[in-house]
């Protein structure tokens, strides 16, 4: 009996012991687990204590440059895999927080006339850069004409090539002042009028007898040129009446025009103080010449559209990007290496500075003023060996030129608008 409970306590014991360490891997188990639904996938890859943590130079610069090389460029291409880069210990994806503290946009300069502007968008992908541009091409609103009724031409431009150069002229007015036309009547908040009759004068007739020095003193000039100043503003609204109403009728109600404007536009608040117009430079852009006798008569109407429907609504001239140019002298340059490849940039990256004993020393003067010709690796490996030619894939140097409808810093402000719209929704069809 001894033994036999001997034997059933050692059995319970055992019991109790593998019991015990079923309970500790369980345990075990579950902090793993915890673990990986506290970090997520790549953060707890990036836990582990056998993870690098610090990422060789080389594959830093192949994430963020662009090599341009002496044949083509390298490294071109955008990783967006999160855990592309998790075996040296870089986390590669894409964290809100850390786009907000890296981006930033520099104004670097404006123009004169208030027609361009230049300036770098950091820390962004290269598709957000492209769709800016796309945007500020193809889907910033402006004013353009769009119908135009014809009176009298008798210059030597046909009336739909006439139509055509009005339709290309920038309107100086704000488009968020109106509202697209559709398939609505033409009314003061959707469309503007403008008129044009210009007439060139008839030669008079020589008279007999006189003199070629004196015909020479009149200095009568043969044509005159019509310019978009021409173009005049009717704030009341088309002043042409339908071809089914009689203007010399007797009825006492109002003959119908093409337009429907009930009050007129420069009553409105808006418009009171800014009239709308050409205002320089653009007012000096022509139109037509017309020689003696010839004369042009019409009624222009321009309606609010974007660029994707016709290129005469594109707020911009251009819009376009490039990487940030990075110069890097792997090794010193002195003397008349310095010289020469001083020489062989056209447009005059590099530098000379003098150092002791009359020494001259080569220095990148001008990194963002390249242009990527790759002149100075040219020349055999050894000039390759010594210069390298760089772009940073999330620094992009942004130029807009307006034509003048809009400034640029709105245009692009109207930009982020779009792309902030479409962002919006996208997420709520998703969701």
């Amino acid at each position: 009996m001894a033994k036999k409970d001997q034997r059933m306590s050692e059995t319970e014991t055992e019991e109790e012991e593998t019991e015990a360490e079923s309970m500790s891997e369980s345990e075990s188990g579950s902090e793993e687990q915890k673990q990986e639904s506290k970090g997520g996938g790549i953060d707890y890859i990036m836990s582990l204590p056998d993870v690098p943590r610090n990422v060789p130079p080389h594959v830093e610069l192949q994430r963020t440059r662009v090599f341009a090389n002496i044949d083509a460029p390298t490294h071109t291409d955008s990783i967006q895999y999160s855990g592309a880069f998790a075996s040296v210990g870089l986390d590669n994806s894409f964290r809100l927080d850390q786009f907000r503290n890296n981006f930033r946009v520099e104004v670097i300069r404006f123009s004169d006339d208030g027609m361009d502007m230049e300036f770098d968008m950091i820390g962004i992908d290269p598709a957000i850069a492209n769709a800016f541009r796309r945007i500020l091409i193809a889907e910033v609103p402006t004013m353009a004409i769009e119908k135009v009724f014809i009176a009298n031409n008798t210059s030597l431009i046909q009336d739909e090539v006439l139509a055509h150069r009005l339709g290309l002229i920038p309107i100086s007015v704000d488009p968020r002042l109106f509202e697209y036309a559709e398939n609505n009547a033409p009314n003061e908040r959707n469309t503007i009028v403008f008129k044009l009759h210009v007439q060139c004068a008839k030669a008079l007739e020589e008279e007999k007898g006189q003199s070629k020095k004196k015909k020479e003193e009149k200095k009568v000039p043969p044509r005159i040129t019509v310019k978009a100043k021409d173009l005049k503003w009717l704030p009341k609204g088309s002043e042409f009446y339908l071809e089914s109403e009689d203007s010399n009728s007797n009825s006492t109600s109002k003959s119908k025009t093409y337009t429907s404007f009930t009050c007129s536009q420069d009553s409105l608040p808006e418009f009171s103080n800014n009239k709308i117009g050409f205002k320089e430079p653009l007012d000096d852009i022509n139109i037509a010449r017309l020689g003696p006798g010839q004369e042009i008569e019409l009624e222009a109407q321009a309606v609010k559209g974007v660029g994707k429907t016709h290129a005469k609504w594109s707020p911009v001239a251009t819009a376009w990007y490039r990487m940030l140019p990075e110069v890097v002298l792997l090794e010193e340059i002195e003397d008349e290496d310095a010289e020469t490849l001083k020489k062989k940039c056209p447009v005059g990256v590099f530098d000379i500075e003098d150092i002791a004993n009359g020494r001259k020393r080569l220095t990148v003067a001008q990194p963002r003023a390249c242009t990527l010709c790759r002149e100075c690796i040219r020349g055999g490996e050894e000039w390759e060996k010594r210069v390298s030619l760089r772009r940073v894939k999330d620094h992009f140097i942004f130029t807009i030129e307006s034509t003048g409808a809009l400034p640029p810093e709105v245009l692009f402000t109207e930009a982020v608008k779009i792309l902030e719209s479409k962002c919006e929704r996208m997420i709520s069809e998703l969701s």
